[in-house]
C-alpha cells in the first residue's frame, strides 16, 4: 500500500526547525508517512527520511508575506499531498485555497498570535489592539474550515476549539535521548554559570536577568550564558553585562551542550498576555539537562512544576528576587543538583516528545481513513 503523502508548509521557519522538522516530520516519516517539508532552505534535500523542498525567504516582511507565501503555495500544489500541515498564520490564505480544492488541511498553532501582536515593536502602539482583535476574528473564522487544529498548549486549544472541535494538543516537549547525557560529568565540574537560551527580547526578561547577575557577590565569579538570535543594545550598558557570555544564534546541539555544562536555567519572562499561559520548550530543555530552574511565578507554571520541586519561582520584574534565587542555588550545590535530578526524571517519564507524537499520528491516520472512505 502506498504511504500517505504529507506536506508541511512554512514561510517563516527554517526547514530544519526543531518542532516542524526534528519532531513532527521525522516522527511521521518513521511512522510510515511520505513526508515533505516546504520551507526556506538553500536547496532541495532529503534528510532523515524527510524530503525538503526549498523556497526563498525574502528579507523584507512584505516580500516574505507575498512572494515567499506564493512560492510555498505553488510548490504545495505541485506536490498533491493527502494532508497539508501548515505552521504560520500568514499561510492561512494558502491553506484555505488548498482546502477549497478538497485537501485535508491541518493548522499548527505554535503561539497565541493575536496576543503576541500586542507587543510587536514594529507596529504603532495605537494600532496593536485593533490589529490583534482583527487577527483573532480572522483566525477563528478560518479555523472553522480546516480539517483539524494542532495546538502547543491547552490555553490556545481552549480558545480555538470553539471554532473547530477537532483540536488536539501536541506539546513541544524535547527528545530526551538528544538532550540528556548518558555519561554526565560530575556536578562539580559544571561551570558556575546560569543560562538562558532562545529569543532575546525585553519581554523575555533579559534586562532583569543581566541586572540580577550584577547583584551577585564578586567573589562568586558566576556568569550568565545566553544563546539567542541577537542581543539588545540597551542590555550591554547594564551592570552585570561584564558577567555575560553571549553565543549569538547557535544550533540545537550547541544549546544542549551549553545546558549540560551550567548549573541553572533561567526563565524569567514578563507577565504579559500570550506568555503567562504558554509552556516554552526551553523550560523542559532546562529540566532535561538536569538543571534547577529559576522561573516566573506564573500560576500555570507553579501548578505544573510545584509538586516536582525542581524550580524556584520569582517575580520576574524583581531583580533582587531573581539574584537571591540564583545565589541560593549556586551556594547550595547538593540541593540544586537534587532539584535538577527531579526535573530530569519528569522529562524522562512524561514531559517528552515520545508522549506527544502518538497524538499526531492518530490524527493523521483518522484524516487518511476519512479521505479513503470519501
Amino acid at each position: 500500500m502506498k504511504a500517505p503523502k504529507v506536506v508541511h508548509l512554512t514561510s517563516v521557519h527554517h526547514a530544519l526547525d526543531p518542532r516542524i522538522f526534528k519532531k513532527e516530520c521525522r516522527s511521521l516519516a518513521r511512522a510510515g508517512f511520505d513526508v515533505t517539508v516546504v520551507a526556506p532552505y538553500p536547496k532541495d534535500a532529503f534528510e532523515e527520511q524527510v524530503h525538503i523542498r526549498s523556497v526563498k525567504k525574502h528579507k523584507s516582511r512584505i516580500a516574505r508575506m507575498t512572494r515567499t507565501v506564493w512560492n510555498v503555495f505553488q510548490t504545495a500544489k505541485r506536490l498533491d499531498a493527502d494532508i497539508y500541515h501548515f505552521h504560520d498564520p500568514e499561510l492561512i490564505p494558502v491553506a484555505l485555497l488548498l482546502r477549497s480544492s478538497g485537501k485535508r488541511v491541518v493548522y499548527d498553532i505554535h503561539e497565541d498570535y493575536p496576543k503576541d501582536i500586542l507587543f510587536k515593536e514594529y507596529l504603532p502602539t495605537w494600532s496593536r489592539r485593533w490589529i490583534s482583535d482583527m487577527a483573532a476574528r480572522v483566525e477563528a473564522a478560518a479555523c472553522r474550515h480546516f480539517s483539524a487544529l494542532v495546538s502547543v498548549s491547552p490555553s490556545i486549544a481552549d480558545r480555538l476549539r470553539v471554532a473547530n472541535s477537532r483540536t488536539v494538543i501536541v506539546c513541544n516537549y524535547p527528545y530526551p535521548e538528544e538532550l540528556i547525557d548518558n555519561n554526565p560529568a560530575p556536578w562539580e565540574t559544571r561551570r558556575l554559570a546560569t543560562a538562558y537560551t532562545g529569543t532575546v527580547t525585553a519581554e523575555r526578561g533579559i534586562p532583569q536577568i543581566v541586572q540580577a547577575m550584577g547583584l551577585l557577590p564578586d567573589s562568586m565569579g558566576a556568569t550568565l550564558e545566553i544563546a539567542g538570535d541577537r542581543m539588545l543594545d540597551e542590555v550591554k550598558t547594564l551592570k552585570g553585562w561584564d558577567r555575560v557570555k553571549f553565543y549569538g544564534p547557535v544550533d540545537q546541539a550547541t544549546v544542549y551542550q551549553i545546558l549540560r555544562n551550567v548549573r541553572i536555567g533561567l526563565l524569567c519572562e514578563h507577565p504579559i498576555a500570550g506568555r503567562v499561559e504558554c509552556t516554552p520548550v526551553k523550560l523542559f530543555e532546562y529540566m532535561g539537562a538536569g538543571l534547577p530552574v529559576v522561573a516566573s511565578n506564573f500560576p500555570l507554571w507553579r501548578a505544573m512544576l510545584g509538586d516536582m520541586r525542581c524550580a524556584i519561582f520569582v517575580d520576574p520584574l524583581n531583580v533582587r528576587e531573581i539574584a537571591d534565587a540564583v545565589e541560593y542555588l549556586l551556594t547550595h550545590s547538593e540541593e540544586a543538583q537534587e532539584m535538577g535530578r527531579r526535573g530530569q526524571a519528569a522529562v524522562l517519564e512524561h514531559l517528552n516528545w515520545g508522549t506527544q507524537f502518538p497524538t499526531l499520528v492518530r490524527l493523521y491516520t483518522d484524516l487518511v481513513d476519512e479521505k479513503c472512505a470519501a
